[in-house]
């Protein structure tokens, strides 16, 4: 079981649930993001106790390798650990984005995409989000959208509660809106273009640059009836919320406890507390398990057990 010290970002539009969230002594304001687990070059996380203390991700890799992630994902991604774990607080909203494919993403002279999904944490009342199209557009209806400021109108907006699941594949626009608190689960990749951002100016009287070519090329014009992920809230059991070559998720919402078996699995498994306390034993050791906590739990790893009264993210690669 390993355990990582937060990377808090301080942001603009940061709010102020991440540290209580997260029980942390700690007067930081406009608390954005707590990278929880990342190998992000420059923003990698450090392993906060046990006999790992003090080394950070991608030291870990370099020296576990496929013991850490697994043979296949060693195999696919060498020493780059492939997910980053974030949770972030909104208390504006963020500006409309949109990340390309891995296939585009090399077009355009980057390394790769980004898939992401968020889950829902308990948000302000009447918090919303965009993702996905709700009306066909070409990508020259699109410019002109961005131009005149009705880019929001061809949106799909859903309010956010508490257990809603968004999946955002490469391709998807989306933003997250004021008063949403989410958990997000992604591809290790920091490339994001930004499709408009409400004529706001920085604090030195600019309009943050928009990548509208860019974003044309990337977004996937394809209109769904629904954007949320649907999923029956069951307890004590895993229920699937997302599936995809970059991540499987699962939620569990525990009243008793419970033992996950990975011993088939070529896997790290990373768990992601959302929800009330509990304790984790893994490989001879015992953790206290509550909201707020995540976890990175080796590929060598064969059976982990939770009790108590939690509700978590199980995702895996």
């Amino acid at each position: 079981m390993i355990k990582f010290e937060p990377l808090l970002k301080q942001t603009l539009w940061g709010g102020d649930k991440i540290i209580p969230f997260k029980h942390l002594n700690d007067t930081l304001e406009n608390v954005g993001e707590s990278w929880e687990i990342s190998g992000v070059k420059d923003n990698e996380t450090i392993v906060s106790e046990g006999e790992y203390k003090g080394k950070s991700l991608n030291q870990l890799v370099r020296e576990l390798k496929d013991k850490l992630v697994g043979q296949e994902n060693y195999e696919r991604f060498g020493d780059e650990f492939p997910l980053l774990i974030k949770f972030i607080d909104a208390r504006q909203d963020l500006s409309i984005q949109v990340h390309p494919t891995d296939e585009i993403a090399h077009r355009q002279g980057k390394t790769r995409g980004k898939t992401e999904m968020w889950y829902a944490l308990e948000s302000a009342p009447g918090a919303q989000l965009y993702n996905g199209l709700k009306q066909q557009i070409t990508p020259e209806q699109y410019k002109q959208m961005v131009e005149n400021d009705t880019i929001t109108d061809a949106l799909a907006r859903y309010e956010v509660n508490e257990g809603d699941v968004f999946f955002i594949p490469a391709g998807r626009i989306h933003a997250i809106g004021a008063g949403c608190f989410v958990a997000e689960i992604q591809q290790t990749s920091d490339v994001t273009y930004r499709i408009y951002d409400f004529k706001r100016k920085d604090k030195n009287g600019n309009y943050r640059e928009l990548h509208t070519e860019l974003a044309a090329e990337s977004i996937d014009y394809t209109v769904l009836p629904n954007y949320r992920a649907e999923y029956e809230r069951t307890k004590n059991e895993g229920v699937q919320v997302a599936t995809c070559p970059y991540f499987t998720t699962a939620i569990y919402d525990l009243t008793e406890p419970m033992t996950l078996d990975y011993t088939e699995l070529d896997s790290f498994v990373i768990l992601i507390a959302v929800k009330g306390e509990g304790t984790i034993k893994a490989n001879g050791q015992e953790t206290t398990f509550r909201m707020g906590d995540t976890i990175l739990q080796p590929a060598t790893t064969a059976e982990v057990k939770v009790s108590g009264e939690v509700k978590f993210l199980e995702t895996f690669v």
